[in-house]
């Protein structure tokens, strides 16, 4: 026992001698850590790549469903430019089929104008109006879309959306009862403020629905003044729901995007052949495929600047 408790100082004093100096060891495992970074960034990238590539693969093979031949249905046309999925090519579709008039919109929750329903329109010479109850939101609206605002194509409201001050809330505005469309996402209470909505007359509409519930299931949330989504799938109406009050208020079911997210109405009067007969909400019902969404990817996160129109030579003979 003593012999080993006299040799402890001496292995203790070659352990020293033998190991590396504190600096040296944190150097290689700062060195060991970056590595592992660097392999987890490129998993990560790769994992998002196989996602993208299996949604867009589920996509192209939902849209070349039987199911989806009609060649009046709306999905096939869908793309995204800097909608959330694919609406705005669906938005163009209907519009390249009833025209337009005075290319104005209305989009209620716009959230910081980067990724919703009417930005693509706004690019493409279109002008309008954005409301939405986030005070973060419209600083960043006004921060980033400072030059459309200024020009007066865009009039930014930052207010929360009830029943009683949407009309007020349009008259204010100063848009004027025709626009071309209405685009309409507050996440609850759509069916209520699109049932109460008596200042404006879209000739088209885009409503987010509840895919929880197939038609002919018309269901509801109870209208709350003040309701915030709580991220779960409870809120909103039903397709069924809505499409019985766009009946009441005039409008036609003519479509609902792939991811189940938002049902299409147009104005009857301009509806005549140019979309499904079949028009009943379980014939355009498309079921929730929150899922596909990455399926969309538009590449490089967006950001807007100022677009103009170039102005072509022309080629005389």
């Amino acid at each position: 026992m003593r012999l080993f408790t006299r040799q402890q100082p001496l292995r203790a004093a070659v352990g020293a001698a033998l190991a590396p100096a504190p600096e040296l060891l944190l150097a290689k495992l700062d060195a060991r850590f970056a590595a592992i970074e660097k392999k987890l960034d490129e998993l990560t990238l790769w994992i998002g790549d196989q996602i993208v590539v299996s949604a867009q693969a589920r996509i192209s093979e939902l849209l070349a469903s039987p199911a989806l031949a009609d060649p009046k249905r709306l999905e096939r046309h869908g793309f995204k430019g800097y909608s959330q999925q694919d609406e705005d090519g669906i938005i163009a579709e209907i519009f390249r089929r009833i025209g337009t008039t005075n290319r104005r919109f209305v989009e209620c929750g716009v959230g910081t104008g980067l990724e919703n329903n009417t930005l693509y329109l706004l690019c493409q010479g279109w002008s309008g109006v954005w409301i939405d109850a986030s005070a973060q939101s419209c600083a960043s609206i006004r921060e980033k879309f400072a030059q459309p605002i200024a020009s007066k194509q865009l009039t930014l409201i930052e207010d929360f959306i009830r029943t009683d001050n949407i009309n007020s809330l349009i008259e204010r505005s100063g848009i004027g009862a025709e626009v071309d469309l209405l685009s309409l996402d507050i996440d609850g209470n759509d069916y209520y403020v699109f049932e109460g909505l008596q200042a404006l007359r879209p000739r088209a509409a885009v409503i987010e629905y509840n895919a929880r519930f197939h038609p002919p299931v018309q269901l509801v949330q109870p209208y709350e003044a003040h309701r915030l989504w709580d991220g779960t799938d409870y809120g909103g109406a039903s397709l069924a729901a809505l499409a019985a009050l766009a009946v009441h208020r005039g409008y036609r079911l003519v479509g609902t995007n792939l991811t189940g997210v938002n049902a299409f109405f147009v104005r009857d009067d301009l509806v005549q052949d140019l979309f499904c007969d079949n028009n009943d909400p379980a014939h355009l019902f498309n079921p929730a495929r929150y899922r596909l969404i990455p399926g969309f990817d538009a590449g490089h996160r967006p950001n807007f600047g100022p677009y103009v129109t170039p102005e072509i030579p022309s080629h005389d003979p």
